[in-house]
């Protein structure tokens, strides 16, 4: 008799922390709302902190990949809020927009290669990761350049990237729940 018990998987609960943040923070980005406590909340708790406990989690089950995604995007999501909050406090300088361009760069870096990790994977976690990269790359290019246009066609790009992760996190909670591929992914 077996003793072992099953694991949940982690990977819907980073995904869906990292999808309803990014589609947030990108509503934003397009121009529909200006930044607030909501984007702020959610980059601490549900893109932070869920994140960070699913690479955790992923990392107990010795997914690397996983560890790595959820740990590093959870952290992203808190060093932005801090990137937004400190200033404010009176704590640090808020960065020019050409410093913001090169943390928004070296993201878009660490996500190419991110990509790479995905090819073997399902089709829609490769379109999660390569929309990230094309959003970074976005952000930066408009940090580097000052360009409203681009901020906000990166905008609609991070809405169509959140969209998609939340896509797979309920995808993959269904194929659990009902025993099958209840949705593509």
């Amino acid at each position: 008799m077996s003793t072992e018990t099953k694991q949940a998987n982690p990977g819907p609960l980073g995904l869906m922390g990292f999808g309803m943040t990014t589609i947030l923070l990108n509503l934003h980005n397009a121009g529909f709302f200006p930044t607030t406590s909501v984007i702020l909340a959610m980059g601490i708790f549900y893109g932070g902190m869920a994140q960070v406990v699913a690479g955790i989690l992923e990392f107990t089950k010795g997914n690397t990949f996983g560890t790595v995604a959820f740990t590093s995007y959870g952290f992203f999501w808190m060093s932005l809020v801090a990137i937004w909050v400190l200033p404010v406090l009176g704590w640090s300088p808020a960065p020019s927009e050409a410093f913001m361009g090169w943390y928004l760069l070296l993201w878009g870096i660490f996500t190419m290669f991110m990509f790479l990790g995905t090819l073997k994977g399902s089709p829609v976690l490769r379109f999660v990761f390569l929309s990230l990269t094309i959003l970074f790359f976005l952000l930066a290019l408009r940090d580097f350049l000052g360009s409203s246009a681009i901020g906000t066609l990166a905008g609609y790009v991070g809405i169509i990237c959140g969209a998609s992760a939340m896509y797979l996190s309920m995808a993959e909670v269904l194929h659990e729940q009902h025993g099958r591929k209840f949705l593509p992914y």
